[in-house]
């Protein structure tokens, strides 16, 4: 073999494993910069899917956090769970929404704009902080996405949630076209 060839051959080898090394785009390289690892979607527990894509918006499903081992994070704030605790599950519930949403564009590059982020607080009558709460999702999608990630948002309490869950959080994200 020609030390051109063998030259041309070395340097396309190093090319594909910078490649393949190198975070696949702006947003990926933001994940890991941030330590977060996107997880593998679950089938949905009921009769719905985890999102649908109307035109450039995809409506994301309520989803809510799970432990290590699969299990349901479960909490009421105001009586079990400290606001602290929700900010962690809120922003866990955001990964969880990210994988849905990564699930069904293929490029989370192709991010638009988060435009509106609903957040259900599990929690006691005299709770009043739910929005300090659904802020771990919303302060994720803002480290994720920049000025992209800023979004309309409500966070409101409920008397109950799926599984005894301590938030359930849904969103709409527009995206370019394919």
């Amino acid at each position: 073999m020609c030390s051109r060839t063998f030259r041309n051959l070395t340097l396309a080898l190093a090319g594909l494993i910078s490649s393949l090394l190198a975070p696949a785009s702006e947003i990926d390289a933001k994940l890991k910069e941030l330590g977060i690892e996107i997880p593998k979607t679950n089938a949905p527990v009921a009769n719905y899917v985890p999102a649908v894509r109307s035109g450039n918006l995809v409506f994301l499903a309520g989803a809510i956090a799970k432990n290590q081992d699969g299990s349901f994070v479960k909490g009421k704030l105001g009586i079990d769970t400290s606001i602290d605790q929700g900010y962690k599950a809120a922003r866990a519930v955001g990964v969880s929404l990210l994988a849905a949403l990564l699930a069904e564009i293929g490029d989370l590059d192709r991010v638009e704009r988060i435009v509106k982020v609903e957040g259900y607080v599990n929690c006691s009558p005299d709770f009043e902080k739910q929005s300090q709460v659904i802020n771990g999702c919303s302060d994720l999608l803002v480290e994720v996405f920049g000025e992209k990630g800023r979004h309309a948002r409500f966070a409101v309490g409920a008397s109950s949630l799926p599984f005894g869950a301590p938030v359930e959080i849904s969103a709409i994200v527009e995206i370019s076209d394919d």
